[in-house]
Formats: C-alpha cells, sequence, structure tokens
C-alpha cells in the first residue's frame, strides 16, 4: 500500500473513532443533565433508541447508494452531517430536542459506516481485505474508551456541550480531509452498473432479495442480527448481572471494560482467519467458543478469575462478530454490492440490538438469576455457529456470478 492509501485508510478508523465517541457522549451527558437542565436521566429511554434507529434507516436507505454515485459522496456528506447534527445537540434543552438531534445524527451516521467499510475494504490488499476492515471498525471500541478517559476534562472545560463538540468538531474535520484525500475509491468497482443480467433498480435494495443474491444476504444478516441481540443484550446488562453474582460494582465495570478490548483481539485475529484460512470454519469456531464458554459459566459457580477469562471469549467475542461479520461480505457480494449489503446489514443488527435489551429485562424481570442469562446469551451464539456452517453456500453463489458475468464480457 502507498503512502496515500495508509492515510486513507487512517481517516476512515478517525470515522469509527468519531462513532464510538459519539455514542458514549449522550450516555456520559445524560448523568450531567439532571443538574445542568432539569432533565431526569430516565426520561432518555427514548433519546437513547433514535439513535440507534436513525443508523438503521441511515444503513438502510441511504448507505447503498454508495454503491451508485460513489462511496467518497455518502462518506463526506454523511460524516459532514454527523458533525452538523452532534455539534446541533449543544442547543437542545428538552428531552424531544435531544430525540430529534440524536436521530438525525443517527441518520448521518448509518448513511456514511457502511461506505467507510466497503471502501476500507476496496483500498485494502485484497489477501487482508476482512483484516483491515476489522482493524479500521476497531476505532468504535477505542473511541467510546477516549470519551470515558477524556469526558472528566472535557466537562470541566467546556460543561456538558464539550462532549458533543470533541466528536461535532472531529466529524467535519475528516470530512474536509477526506474530500480532499479520497479518490472517490476503486472506480473499476465503485459505482459501475449493477450487471448485465442485472436491471439496475432506483433502489439497489432490492437486489439482495432477488436470486441469487438472496442466499448469501440471508446467511449474513441472520448471524449479524443474532450476534447484535447477543452484543446488546450482554453490554446493557453485564454490569448489572455480575454485582447479583457476587462481583464487586467496581469490579463488574472493569470487567466490562476489558472484554470490548479482548474482543478487539478477537475481532482481527478472527478477520485474518476469514482472510487466509476456511472462512465458513473461522466463524464457526469463533461462535462456537462464545456459546461454550457462556454455558460454561451458567453451569459453574461464581467465581470472579474464571468467570472473567470466560467472558472475555463469551462478550468479547460478540465485539469481535461486529468487526468481522461486515468483512465477510466482501466474500459473499460483488464489490457493486458491498455498501448496500453492509448497509442493509445495519439495519438487521438494529433490529438484533433493540431485541437484546427486552431479553435481558425479561430474565431479570423474571428472577431467573445470573446463570440463567448467561444460558440464555448462549443460544444466540449457538445459532451463529450452525449458520456459519452455511457461509460456503453463500461464497458459492458469488463464484457462480463471477464466472457468468466473465463468460458474458467476453462473449
Amino acid at each position: 500500500m502507498n503512502n496515500r492509501t495508509i492515510l486513507s485508510l487512517a481517516l476512515l478508523a478517525g470515522i469509527f473513532v468519531m462513532e464510538g465517541y459519539d455514542i458514549a457522549a449522550m450516555g456520559l451527558a445524560v448523568a450531567r443533565l439532571d443538574e445542568a437542565l432539569g432533565l431526569e436521566p430516565t426520561s432518555f429511554g427514548l433519546v437513547f433508541t433514535a439513535l440507534l434507529v436513525g443508523i438503521g434507516v441511515g444503513g438502510a436507505l441511504l448507505a447503498p447508494y454508495g454503491d451508485r454515485f460513489g462511496r467518497r459522496t455518502l462518506i463526506v456528506w454523511g460524516a459532514a452531517a454527523t458533525g452538523v447534527f452532534t455539534l446541533a445537540t449543544t442547543t437542545a434543552t428538552t428531552v424531544p430536542e435531544f430525540l430529534v438531534w440524536r436521530g438525525l445524527t443517527g441518520i448521518a451516521l448509518g448513511a456514511a459506516l457502511p461506505n467507510v467499510s466497503s471502501l476500507s475494504a476496496e483500498l485494502a490488499p485484497a489477501r487482508l481485505r476482512a483484516t483491515v476492515m476489522a482493524l479500521v471498525s476497531a476505532g468504535i471500541p477505542f473511541g467510546i474508551f477516549l470519551a470515558g478517559m477524556l469526558s472528566p476534562n472535557v466537562v470541566g472545560a467546556f460543561g456538558w456541550q464539550g462532549l458533543f463538540y470533541v466528536p461535532g468538531i472531529l466529524a467535519l474535520v475528516l470530512a474536509a480531509s477526506l474530500r480532499v484525500i479520497l479518490d472517490g475509491g476503486l472506480p473499476t468497482t465503485e459505482g459501475t452498473a449493477v450487471g448485465a443480467a442485472d436491471e439496475a433498480p432506483k433502489a439497489p435494495q432490492i437486489l439482495l432479495f432477488r436470486q441469487p443474491w438472496i442466499i448469501p444476504f440471508a446467511i449474513f444478516a441472520t448471524m449479524l442480527a443474532f450476534n447484535a441481540m447477543n452484543l446488546y443484550l450482554l453490554n446493557s446488562w453485564l454490569p448489572t448481572v455480575l454485582p447479583q453474582a457476587g462481583f464487586e460494582q467496581d469490579l463488574a465495570d472493569r470487567v466490562s471494560g476489558v472484554v470490548q478490548f479482548a474482543g478487539i483481539g478477537i475481532g482481527i485475529a478472527a478477520s485474518f482467519g476469514i482472510d487466509r484460512w476456511n472462512k465458513g470454519w473461522t466463524l464457526a469456531l469463533m461462535f462456537g467458543a462464545m456459546a461454550v464458554c457462556f454455558f460454561a459459566v451458567s453451569i459453574s459457580p461464581p467465581d470472579q478469575t474464571v468467570w472473567t477469562l470466560l467472558l472475555c471469549v463469551g462478550v468479547g467475542g460478540a465485539s469481535a462478530g461486529g468487526m468481522v461479520l461486515p468483512g465477510l461480505c466482501v466474500y459473499l457480494f460483488a464489490s457493486r454490492l458491498l455498501s448496500t449489503a453492509i448497509g442493509m446489514g445495519v439495519m438487521v443488527a438494529r433490529l438484533g440490538a433493540f431485541a437484546g435489551p427486552l431479553v435481558g429485562q425479561a430474565v431479570l424481570d423474571a428472577d431467573a438469576g445470573p446463570q440463567f442469562f448467561f444460558m440464555v446469551a448462549s443460544v444466540p451464539a449457538t445459532i451463529c455457529a450452525l449458520v456459519a456452517f452455511l457461509v460456503p453456500l453463500g461464497l458459492g453463489v458469488k463464484e457462480r456470478e463471477a464466472s457468468r458475468e466473465a463468460a458474458a464480457a467476453t462473449a
């Protein structure tokens, strides 16, 4: 890779860092809004949901147009809009105003992020595309980490508004920088016609629900939905469930952070396996190990050391899944459908994200105990492991389509 490509990938990773910081900003701000604006933290449930809904809407409705009009266009304008809406959040004084600005921020992020993933794959060496995508998307947990570390100093200097100044300004700087640095991706694959056999619909999402692409999309979407369900089930309730098992609250919070860093390592390793080894078996082993670890926790007495190690694989694996699965798209779909597939995947992941916290709430309401909670978490991981064995079926679809199009081009 030349220096321009490396710089482009670094800036694209910056988009994910910005997203992680932005996601954490609202949670960090809520704790301070009672004193600053007289707004109760418990009234912000819909505000948190608005960001998730917005990301899903932007990913499904806007991101796919990167396949038609150029990924750079969606990335630059999506990042710029994210910056504007994030900064506008600092003007909010009521819960409905926060709801509107966070929803719009989510839509802008949803438009940009799938195109960031797609373009990073196109800029990467062919033998390491999934690995590079995982490294770029690792910016999300790093951004969340930065938000937590910097928040005391930022709030001390600028008040709660400073929590949004940082990602808002960063988004605008990244948009301007990417506008200059990016050349629009790979001109041989980006924004091209959809193929001789495919009629180019005005809504490219339609192609994923037609033969032959419905098969790989069903495989990809199923794993993405159940992994997202697990991810939000665990991230939402782990700090609550672990104290019920005898963990001190401070330790429970630390475990929740440690497993995220474990997830980065698992994600990079699994992505390398997808690039350089067997794709289906890599995913089956990752998700299978998660299921085994959750099951082991569910049948073992609470032990801080043993549980922490098992949860690094289990919860870390769920975080890794969010990094790894978009990289699988490179091998399941033609390049002209990358942004569309990842964008629709974002919407599917939001559906799983909504279900996860509700499942956890039902377990807690039933007083079933921490062990049963982790037994429940083993179910989505097991489903993902089983679906992973169908990955070769999806890979075969792309290979057949590539051969058919090559034959048509030479006819």
